[in-house]
């Protein structure tokens, strides 16, 4: 009898900027760092003989808390990849909920005919799963196999392995990130031990423990998932001053004197390099914050600048701010930048705080400048 250990990687940027990614290599957050200690403190005193991740970052990289420590060799394998998620890979869930609402809450309800445009249907990735995990566990006869794979993907096989009709597919929960599903394997037949099991994690780092939008008990509340457009700058450029305004005057108080007329040249600057150098951030149909970004400072460093990132005040305090940060990773990663930047004045320490717990170290200070600004930086490549 061969154990299966199938566990779903640590929180990754997809579940943090709220974006949608199944074949779109993402990375792993600050606080899925933390889940990967807790996984590897709960395999310690596990024997494993073998470990497989899917072949994309997010796998390969919680796979360490395993394999590291064991001293033993990392497989990949395509096939315990997400769903295939075709167009709609790096589309924010905002935008999905408001330009494709119908095939949106078909993806939600599991419905069996739903495939998306150009990606995987839900029965492609329950059987490309299951023929996987039986493939891999076939090699470790009366051994114990460790698998990393990914949140639907997991519910489907475990769809599969539960010989679930269609109709009862959404009955299998959604899993926290690292849950760990135990399955044995007898070279015919998977059966299931325990499933999506995340006793390892505190709510401290739970990512499901911090979302509402799986709740059934009650208490579910709005998930507030943000979209993007262009700002239509003759017509609303009055937003984005008013927004830099408030910026200014919270941070630096009424007596620092504000230069409206320069933040509009910055911002027609940026706005000339492309229709996305200032956008608006949409919740539903209403402004929820304003984005400014500049392909062209920072360049030299590799770097994309954000001039800034702004949350109305009407939505501060309900965690929008970092959506704003995972489109400016959807914007500057395709042009091979590997870090972001900013600056924040060092006595903003609410910016500094955000800023901080979401990666961003010091890395300098403005010289020139009218009001002392700290520089920061955030990595967002692939190679640490």
């Amino acid at each position: 009898m061969t154990t299966i250990y199938l566990i779903r990687h640590a929180e990754a940027e997809g579940n943090l900027y709220r974006r949608i990614h199944g074949w779109y290599d993402s990375l792993i957050t600050e606080n899925g760092f933390s889940q990967i200690k807790a996984l590897e403190e709960r395999f310690r005193d596990i024997q494993v003989d073998g470990v497989w991740s899917s072949d994309l970052y997010r796998t390969k990289t919680t796979a360490r808390a395993i394999y590291v420590p064991k001293g033993l060799e990392l497989h990949t394998d395509p096939g315990l990849r997400e769903i295939n998620l075709g167009d709609w890979e790096d589309v924010t869930w905002g935008l999905a909920r408001h330009d494709f609402l119908d095939e949106l809450t078909r993806f939600d309800t599991d419905d069996p005919t739903w495939q998306a445009p150009n990606g995987e249907s839900f029965h492609q990735l329950g059987r490309r799963l299951l023929e996987t995990v039986r493939r891999i566990a076939g090699q470790y006869p009366g051994q114990t196999v460790a698998m990393f794979s990914h949140g639907m993907a997991i519910r489907q096989l475990l769809s599969q392995v539960k010989g679930l009709p269609e109709a009862e597919w959404p009955t299998v929960p959604h899993g926290d990130n690292t849950a760990v599903t135990r399955l044995t394997f007898d070279g015919e037949k998977l059966a299931i031990d325990y499933e999506l099991d995340n006793s390892h994690l505190t709510e401290s780092i739970s990512t499901l423990a911090r979302q509402a939008w799986w709740r059934k008990d009650g208490v579910r509340r709005e998930d507030i998932n943000l979209w993007y457009r262009p700002i239509d700058w003759e017509r609303e450029k009055s937003i984005y001053l008013e927004a830099r305004r408030d910026a200014w005057t919270c941070t630096h108080g009424p007596d620092v004197p504000f230069d409206g007329e320069g933040f509009l040249r910055d911002a027609e600057a940026c706005l000339a390099q492309s229709p996305w150098g200032v956008s608006l951030a949409m919740a539903r149909d209403s402004v929820a914050g304003v984005l400014q970004l500049d392909g062209a400072r920072c360049q030299k460093e590799n770097a994309g600048y954000i001039p800034f990132c702004y949350i109305a005040p009407e939505r501060r305090g309900q965690g929008l701010g970092i959506q704003l940060i995972g489109q400016a990773v959807a914007f500057f990663r395709p042009m091979g930048r590997d870090r972001l930047r900013l600056r924040c004045a060092p006595y903003n320490q609410r910016a500094q705080h955000f800023y901080r717990k979401y990666g961003f170290v010091k890395v300098g200070e403005e010289q020139g400048s009218r009001v002392p600004l700290d520089i920061l930086e955030k990595y967002i490549g692939y190679d640490r």
